[in-house]
């Protein structure tokens, strides 16, 4: 008979899976309503809130600095909440995300402006902007695990992408909210006081998000894997290391690095295509802000419906297929993308930004699972995390700053474009020098990952 540590984990029954995959998507779509909130702010209205003896394209520049620093803040939160997710467990790290997201976005719904408290209030902002991205270097990880180590091999990529949708659905909640208010308010009213009500929100959200995520059970693929740990230290088998993050670096460092360069695309392409086109569409196609906001609200609902079709594909071609073909997508779009801007119209700015979010869904639908299958269970929260939340300093955290002071210097679009188009290139190579991985066992991973510290103590032993 098996033991408990080495028989296979029993997988979640159908209604299981879907009231987890569920959970997920609920808290990711909070977490993601609460950052893309800010960038959408960020392109709006903070400049005159808290930048306000700026030039208003320097002021806008600023304003996507405090952006910025939110993304720096994810690797922290990846470290830390990949650390104590590879050795408590997923729910608990995610319910503490969930907290920090929504209490720093609330706080922000309730921070005096520069012109009540000074040069104080853009510091306050920029510091629950920290709180922020550090939760959500967690998230990510915890809530694309929980359904990949629940969910049925063969639709792995399907049931795992689910969560991923959480970043549209995020993205259509607060910017269909923004765009609700821009239409019943005047410029005034939003300006002094209409801009906290999105934010303030968060705090019911949230109340929403916890009593769904407490309502599952954890993956039965890290119990197992905790079994098996307790199992080694009381035969005094080889000791894995007590640092997920020194297992990632010593097993993992390919992975890591395939990761990171397949982030690049998917994460600089999202946030020219939805935050900066605010930025652009305003300001040099003469677009207004609730028709800038109307077509990224329309796109993200398409983007919403077209990931989960992109993880079934992947399931059934493969993740890197679907992948490269979103990288390559998205690079030959960037110079049609401005020109449909340009225009000015409605339709076409709204097939500009459709088009493009469909293309980055290919990416982004097969990512959860193609990094999940990558790392091993004791290790898979830290290695995903890492992976994608470092990438993110490079890629997402300057990307509308980039493409800002692009603008600025060039006033001209060609230069965004290309910078775009190196970002998928980059993505190509690092996807193109990946092994598939849609037909690995998640506890296949972990057999293989526990011989290669045998081996190294082993050798250890013969040294002494």
């Amino acid at each position: 008979m098996a033991s408990a540590a080495s028989a296979p984990p029993t997988p979640a029954t159908p209604a299981s899976l879907k009231r987890i995959v569920t959970a997920s998507l609920i808290g990711t779509t909070i977490e993601w309503y609460d950052f893309f909130l800010y960038g959408s702010a960020a392109a709006l209205i903070f400049n005159k809130l808290f930048f306000p003896d700026s030039d208003p394209l320097v002021g806008t520049l600023l304003s996507f600095l405090t952006y910025a620093v939110g993304f720096a803040a994810r690797p922290l939160g990846a470290l830390v909440f990949g650390h104590y997710g590879d050795r408590l467990g997923r729910k608990k790290l995610l319910v503490l995300s969930l907290l920090l997201m929504g209490g720093a976005t609330f706080a922000i719904g309730l921070l005096p402006t520069h012109a009540t408290i000074g040069t104080a209030a853009p510091v306050l902002l920029t510091l629950l902007r920290l709180v922020q991205g550090f939760a959500l270097g967690g998230e990510w990880g915890g809530a694309v695990l929980l359904v990949s180590e629940h969910g049925d091999a063969r639709r792995r990529g399907f049931w795992a992408s689910w969560p991923q949708t959480g970043a549209p659905a995020g993205q259509l909640l607060a910017t269909g909210v923004l765009s609700l208010l821009t239409a019943v308010l005047s410029d005034a009213a939003f300006g002094s006081w209409g801009w906290r009500i999105p934010f303030l929100l968060s705090g019911v959200l949230v109340i929403v998000g916890l009593w769904i995520r407490l309502s599952v059970d954890e993956s039965p693929v890290f119990r197992q894997a905790l079994a098996q740990a307790a199992a080694r230290r009381a035969t005094q088998a080889a000791d894995a290391e007590k640092l997920p993050l020194v297992a990632v670096l010593r097993h993992h460092w390919r992975d890591v690095l395939v990761a990171m360069g397949a982030r690049m695309a998917e994460n600089i392409s999202y946030y020219v295509i939805t935050a900066f086109i605010l930025v652009y569409a305003t300001t040099s196609a003469g677009v207004s802000k609730q028709t800038a906001l109307n077509a990224v609200l329309i796109a993200s609902a398409v983007h919403f419906a077209v990931i989960p079709a992109w993880g079934a594909l992947s399931d059934r071609i493969g993740r890197r297929p679907v992948y490269l073909l979103g990288a390559v997508g998205v690079g030959l779009w960037m110079f049609p993308f401005f020109s449909l801007v340009d225009t000015g119209g409605f339709g076409s700015l709204v097939l500009a930004v459709t088009v493009g979010l469909v293309l980055h869904g290919a990416m982004y639908a097969p990512q959860a699972a193609f990094f999940s299958e990558m790392f091993a269970t004791r290790m898979r929260y830290s290695g995903a995390s890492i992976g994608a939340q470092f990438a993110s300093v490079a890629a997402g955290a300057p990307a509308p700053l980039i493409a800002t002071a692009l603008l600025a210097d060039y006033d001209s679009s060609t230069p965004i474009a290309l910078y775009v188009i190196a970002a998928a290139l980059l993505t190509v190579v690092a996807v193109g020098v990946a092994k598939e991985t849609r037909h690995r066992d998640l506890a296949g991973i972990d057999a293989t990952a526990d011989a290669e510290p045998t081996k190294a103590a082993a050798a250890d032993a013969r040294v002494v």
